[in-house]
Parts: C-alpha cells; structure tokens; sequence
C-alpha cells in the first residue's frame, strides 16, 4: 500500500477556519487579523512509524553533505514536505553541539543542565534555522513567477545576519532594519558583509518592526519575520533535535530566552509533533526567560496571562530580546499553557553573572543566553525546578556576536552589574620572579 502524500499549508492559528497555500504571500489571516501556523497532515505524518522517522533522521544526522547534513533539512518532511530539493537554502545550519554544566548542575542542586549551542551555526545564532526554510521558500516562489522583488526584516541584530546571508546564497536581495545604535558592531557589521540594505532607523525594534509590516504590504517585499510561520518551521527543529540528541527522551525542562517570542512558539511546536508522532513519551515542561527591563511576557505571567500590554522596552545587555511589543505573544502564552510553562526575568547583574558562571565550563555565552541561565538559578532556588531534575537551556547566540559585553564584564565596566567571577588580567613587569609570585596561587 502505497504511503499518502505529506502535505502542508497555512491555517489561522486562532482556528477561525481560514487556509491558504504555502505558496501565497500571506502572514496574517485576512478574517481575524491573527498569525499563521503551517498546518502539516498529521495523519499522513502518522502513517510512519515511529521508528522509521528515527531512523530516517539519524541516518540523515550522520552525513555531512547537505543538504541531509542540515540539521532543519534532514527533517525536511517535517518542514516543508512539497519543497522541491533544488529549491532548499542551506548553509549547514543545524547539528549543534549539546554541551553539559557539571559543576552548575551540582551548584543548583540539579540533575543535570545542558547547552544546546544554537549559535554555532553559520550566522552565529538561531535565527538560522528559521531563515533557512524561509529564503527556500522564496526562492521556490520566485521559481514559480511570484513577483518578490526583495525579503526584508526588522532586527536587533541576528535575523538581519541570517536573511542576509541565506539571500545572498540564494541570489535574492535583502532589505533590513536595524535600530540605531542598539545592536553590537558585530551584528552590524554581518548584514553588510553579505550585500544588504540595511537601513539604521532612529527608533527601537518596534519601530522598526512596525515600518516593516508596512513596506512589506506591497507584496514585491517578503516579510522576513517571525510573525511569517515559515520561520517557525525551522526553528521548531531545535526543540526535535534536542530530543534526538538524548535518545528522544526529553528533558524534565527547557529554557529559551524571550523576545519577541517567535522561539518560545516554535519550541512548543517542535515538541507537540514529536509527542503527537509517538517519537517522545511525555511532554518536558518549558520556561521563558526575560530580560528585566524588557519583560511582557513576565508581567502577563504574572497577571494570569491576561492581554499583552506593550511596554517601552528599556536598555538591557540582552539587546536581542529588547522586545516590548512581542508580535508572536499569543501563540508562546498558547504553549505555555499546553506545557505547564512558567515565564521568569533577570537583572542586568543576574543575567551578566549567570553567563560568567556558565562561561567558567568552556562555554562563551551571550547575554540573552546569561538571561535564560539565570531565570534556571532562579526557579532552582524557589524549587520550581525539583531537585535533580534535567534542564536544558537554548543558548541563542554565539558570545562572540557580543564580545564588548565579555570585555565589560571583566574589566567591570558595565552599567548596573556587579560583576562576580569578573577575571581580569594581571598586569606585570617583565620579571621571572614577579611571573612565579602570580602563579603560586595555581591548583
């Protein structure tokens, strides 16, 4: 008997009813005004085992030519199943190494705390995952005559480095905005090594997200966002392979640090096809982390989850998730309610320190991941985190996107932080005996 097809499409994600192809340019539903989801046929997905998808993706995870050596590709049924495969955009994004904290764990009375070390990826984050569906995805459309002049996005950094680097592969010109002077050298610097325009707006990334939403209005711009579903479907399979990388046995936690919450989504998404398929045995819960003076996610939590109140977000290290108008609130609040999750928040000192403590077990973590480190402090001593349970955090971004923080922190030059493993150099003539007195002190 011959399998049935695996197919997708776009459905309302607030279940209006309304459906539309893969293969229109469509983001939000044109009834309700709410975000889509890419609704894939989940009985056609079903038809294979368990065991059969296992084992496809493992083969798959052993090679390294892509694009089955791609860690979103090599699950390409589960992303876009009718793309055809000279259509995917890929850079090896994918395959990331899951790192473990011993000495953390132990510190926090945890069984074990694990790195899923997003940002060793092509562009330095995570952002890759998602962008690869969504730049294949154009260029399938541009294949099929779609009139799409240019994909355009709104950043804090890292979604402008991802588009504009899978455009550029794919021959696609990209647009971005960036807020002017609130994302570091580096990011800046990425999007016009690949050949983008990029456009520094003096305004904060709601700003820019909103002047995107409308340029991208006239259908010839792509909208580049993670209000677009397709990059969900992409880094949904962060959530899938983290699973595989412990035997598809789940952790009891998983902590993703929030912005404007397109990951915190895609987290739920991945793990409800993995459970729903018969690939996972149980559902982990989830935590969403937010820097302090960025926190609408935290203050709905704490308010029941009732409407989002957009806040002026306020200055954080964590610059990438200096969100305060999360375009994809309502599906994370959606997730977390189907995980039993919990939002938490840190200080700039909290969030600086937890990323210094975990960089002490050869990590180099950025400050959106410190965030998600410290809320794991956090919900460990309060005991909302049981002892000994396994907790795994999504490290976002690579610590080199953000290397004057790591400089700041150490030569204790930040604003509002405390540094406490701060390790300074120490600075010495050129003597052997001064040498030797300076490392006495050594195990």
């Amino acid at each position: 008997m011959t399998a049935p097809a695996l197919t997708a499409g776009y459905a309302c994600s607030e279940g209006c009813g309304f459906t539309a192809s893969l293969w229109e340019v469509v983001y939000r539903c044109p009834r309700c005004e709410g975000l889509l989801e890419v609704a894939h046929d989940e009985s056609a997905l079903r038809a294979v085992p368990a065991s059969e998808w296992k084992r496809r993706f493992e083969s798959r995870f052993a090679t390294s030519r892509l694009p089955d050596g791609s860690g979103v590709w090599g699950k390409r049924e589960w992303a876009l199943p009718e793309l055809p495969v000279e259509d995917i955009v890929s850079l090896g994004e994918g395959r990331v190494p899951l790192k473990p904290l011993p000495r953390m764990a132990a510190e926090l009375g945890l069984g074990s705390l694990m790195l899923k070390e997003c940002g060793v990826s092509p562009t330095g984050s995570f952002k890759d995952w998602g962008m690869t569906v969504l730049v294949s995805a154009v260029k399938h459309l541009r294949s099929r005559g779609t009139p799409i002049r240019a994909v355009a996005c709104a950043s804090t950094g890292d979604t402008s480095a991802a588009l504009s680097a899978y455009a550029a592969a794919a021959g696609i010109p990209a647009v971005v905005f960036l807020p002017k002077n609130k994302v570091s050298l580096a990011q800046l610097v990425q999007p016009i090594a690949n050949g983008a325009r990029v456009l520094s707006l003096d305004t904060d990334f709601d700003g820019c997200m909103k002047l995107v939403q409308a340029v991208t209005a006239d259908t010839g711009l792509y909208l580049a966002n993670s209000m677009n579903s397709l990059r969900i479907e992409g880094q949904k399979m962060i959530a899938i392979e983290l699973c595989q990388d412990l035997g598809w046995e789940p952790p009891d936690w998983i902590v993703i640090p929030g912005g404007n919450l397109g990951n915190a989504s895609a987290l739920g998404r991945g793990l409800d096809l993995l459970f729903n398929l018969g690939l996972i045995s149980r559902r982990p819960r989830i935590a969403v982390a937010q820097a302090q003076r960025a926190n609408p996610l935290a203050r709905a939590f704490r308010g029941g989850f009732q409407d989002l109140v957009p806040m002026q977000a306020g200055a954080t290290l964590a610059s990438a998730i200096q969100i305060g108008n999360p375009v994809s609130f309502r599906r994370a609040v959606r997730m977390l309610r189907a995980f039993d999750g919990v939002v938490e928040e840190a200080s700039e000192s909290e969030l600086a320190n937890a990323a210094a403590r975990a960089d002490r077990e050869g990590t180099f973590t950025c400050p959106q991941t410190g965030v998600a480190l410290a809320a794991v402090e956090k919900l460990a001593a309060s005991g909302v985190m049981a002892k000994g349970a396994s907790v795994a955090v999504v490290a976002t971004a690579h610590g080199l996107k953000f290397a004057d923080f790591k400089v700041g922190y150490h030569r204790q030059t930040l604003a509002d932080v405390k540094a406490a493993h701060a390790n300074p150099p120490v600075e010495l003539p050129a003597d052997l005996s001064a040498v030797r007195a300076a490392l006495k002190d050594l195990g």
